[in-house]
């Protein structure tokens, strides 16, 4: 369901600051000053994920806060210190032994992220640990991984799973450290999304970064600002700490927007991309960088969206990504008919999970699959 903040716009300027990347000082501690919701900001900063931003953001001026918030902070950023170094940990040991078998990975999001960007893996609140891959290399990672204890946390037959390699990204493994640890990706999104990315693309624009003191390979800059500009928007922008890590990307000077233009230009993407831009300019005060502007169409209609974004955002209200809303918007965010027809017709045919437990086929029969999820969609239609 939907939810509805009770912040004010103090609350919600507070965080905004805290995830700006050139914090404004003056400005946190004149918020700090006034009427503040501490039991709000707390649980949005959660929410949001953002909690060590706000703790770094707030660390100058204990005086001005409540002790027990301020202890509540600052207890919440020691707990992300610790599971920070404790996916570091399985991180190292992940890629030490996919590198000894000789297959390549690439560590995005989540700790490589933070010291790409951030400098320093406290700063983002941690999740899980994911890794890009060839698909061709899943069999020797599933060997790999189970030498290491990893588990993958939804068992499929091998039938849908052979399906599901065609249609969707992502496989989830629980760990001895803890359940949903890591997230081993062959594609970008879904295929229904219709944004064909080229993986082996970014393998080769990959660049090194160290995390926890071991170098490993990641998507370059230009790359991830790409990659998250796509989660972000799959996910209706709906956390600041997405919109934080597109700031801190967008403001580097030595981007090469030049590169980002081609790649926008040929995934059919701009819009998705200037929706972003204009989220950050307008919730973070991140100025649109001039080669975006030269690089990027300008798009009226991406002003519009990007307006009624920030309404569901500072509302607090969330898209249910099941809803015929939702797949509106996305259609919305193609700047190409064709683009629209295409999501749409990979939405209509292409089966997954929901489908495969409503309904169990032998693998023959497995075409009757686009029936039941043609009738899933229409049941939703007229629910509607």
């Amino acid at each position: 369901m939907p939810r509805t903040s009770a912040a004010s716009e103090t609350e919600w300027s507070l965080l905004f600051a805290a995830c700006s990347a050139g914090r404004d000082h003056c400005r946190i501690q004149a918020l700090l000053q006034s009427s503040l919701h501490w039991d709000l900001v707390l649980d949005l900063a959660d929410r949001h994920g953002v909690e060590p931003l706000l703790y770094q953001a707030l660390s100058d001026y204990k005086e001005l806060i409540p002790v027990e918030h301020f202890s509540s902070v600052a207890q919440k950023y020691q707990t992300n210190i610790h599971k920070s170094l404790m996916l570091s940990r399985e991180l190292i040991r992940i890629v030490d032994e996919l590198s000894a078998a000789g297959i390549a990975v690439m560590p995005y999001k989540g700790l490589a992220l933070a010291e790409a960007v951030y400098g320093d893996i406290a700063l983002r609140q941690s999740g899980d640990i994911d890794l890009l891959v060839r698909a061709a290399d899943l069999t020797r990672i599933y060997e790999a991984l189970a030498k290491l204890g990893f588990t993958k946390h939804l068992q499929w037959s091998p039938a849908v799973e052979r399906s599901y390699l065609k249609s969707g990204y992502e496989f989830v493994f629980d760990g001895t450290a803890g359940r949903n640890l890591l997230e081993v990706q062959w594609a970008i999104q879904p295929r229904f999304y219709a944004v064909d990315f080229d993986l082996e693309q970014l393998f080769q624009r990959a660049v090194t970064v160290p995390v926890a003191g071991r170098a490993m390979k990641t998507p370059s800059l230009e790359d991830l600002f790409i990659l998250l500009s796509l989660h972000a928007a799959k996910h209706v922008w709906g956390r600041l700490i997405w919109l934080s890590d597109l700031a801190r990307i967008a403001e580097i000077a030595k981007l090469d927007w030049s590169q980002i233009g081609i790649t926008a230009k040929s995934l059919r993407i701009q819009r998705i991309l200037r929706v972003t831009l204009l989220l950050l300019n307008r919730l973070l005060d991140v100025p649109v960088p001039s080669g975006a502007n030269t690089n990027l169409c300008q798009d009226e209609a991406a002003a519009q969206i990007a307006r009624e974004i920030e309404t569901y955002i500072r509302e607090d209200r969330a898209f249910d990504v099941e809803s015929i809303a939702y797949f509106r918007l996305m259609l919305r965010l193609r700047e190409r008919w064709q683009d629209r027809v295409r999501f749409v017709r990979r939405l209509a045919f292409t089966a997954g999970p929901s489908e495969w437990a409503a309904i169990r086929l032998p693998e023959p029969l497995f075409p009757l699959y686009r029936i039941v999820r043609m009738t899933r969609l229409a049941a939703k239609l007229v629910s509607a």
